[in-house]
């Protein structure tokens, strides 16, 4: 019989319930790529991450990450939970005010900054793969009868809809108000329009958001779909944050007064999930030349998986 030890924490949040779970798999030597796959189902999160031993040079940690029904080659909470997790159990050796360490993604390897104060880790901050354009959706009759939305809902903004990449290509959807937005929701998903609209452009993901927002403090409202990914919603999306801040610099849609953008986005609301995610892109002649996204991080079990 196989035992390996997982730990949850809830990400881009600062109190348990908040944010997105994430279920982490500290040591998993010895699990095949269909064992992994058949324990993010079974803890049946968005997504699960197993750390291994690293192989690239210049890595720390080797991190695999699993969502119900697929792997994936990055993803944002996944790679912020698990440098916390892997903090909390001493196998980083912490330095403040900033330690720095290296994963071996699907994507390469990334480095993240982690904030030391009186020897605990207060925020995790990833930097994310050079952002890429690609395809624009021209028609949205298909992903606004996916969404529940009216096409005008989308087209008003006079804004693309467009697939960018920070490791993982999504689908940024310009809507015109925050009513909108939260009228959402994966029961009035209709997935297989959804879906179709997804696949003429190649993404799985589709991010949607506006500017007017719920809080003072935060600048996008947000929420995202991945059903072929097998998650009906996100609460908290990092890599799909961090790909949206680049669109927005793009597309000049953000006041570009400085070499970096700061950008609070706000998560999860509508899922009873709170999250706030911290996004910072830097630019080069109006062009983003790095992203990187932070948050915090919280404990909320722990247990171990027998079979």
């Amino acid at each position: 019989m196989k035992e390996y030890r997982f730990i949850q924490v809830d990400v881009f949040t600062d109190r348990p319930f908040g944010g997105n779970p994430l279920a982490v798999f500290p040591e998993t030597e010895g699990l095949t790529a269909q064992e992994m796959q058949s324990l993010a189902q079974e803890m049946n999160l968005s997504e699960t991450t197993f750390v291994l031993p690293p192989q690239a040079p210049g890595a720390d940690f080797k991190v695999r990450i699993f969502t119900p029904a697929k792997e994936l080659p990055f993803a944002g909470h996944p790679v912020v939970g698990t440098h916390w997790v892997l903090a909390h159990l001493g196998r980083v050796p912490l330095h403040e005010p900033v330690t720095q360490v290296c994963f071996e993604l699907g994507v390469g390897v990334l480095p993240a900054d982690l904030y030391v104060a009186d020897g605990r880790v207060e925020r995790v901050v990833m930097t994310q793969a050079r952002p890429t354009f690609h395809a624009v959706l021209e028609d949205v009759t298909d992903l606004a009868a996916g969404l529940g939305l009216l096409p005008e809902a989308i087209t008003e903004m006079r804004l693309p809809v467009q697939v960018v990449s920070t490791g993982v290509p999504q689908m940024m959807v310009p809507v015109r108000s925050l009513r909108e937005v939260q009228s959402l929701g994966a029961k009035r998903l209709n997935v297989t329009a959804l879906n179709r609209a997804c696949r003429a452009v190649g993404t799985e993901c589709v991010l949607v958001y506006t500017t007017q927002t719920e809080r003072a403090e935060t600048m996008v409202h947000v929420r995202m779909f991945a059903p072929l990914l097998g998650v009906p919603e996100d609460p908290a999306t990092g890599s799909a944050n961090g790909a949206l801040v680049a669109y927005l610099v793009h597309h000049r849609l953000v006041p570009l007064s400085g070499p970096t953008v700061h950008i609070v986005s706000e998560q999860g609301a509508e899922l009873g999930r709170p999250s706030t995610l911290y996004i910072e892109i830097d630019h080069l002649d109006g062009e983003a030349s790095a992203v990187r996204v932070g948050g915090q991080v919280v404990p909320v079990a722990e247990g171990v998986v027998r079979f």
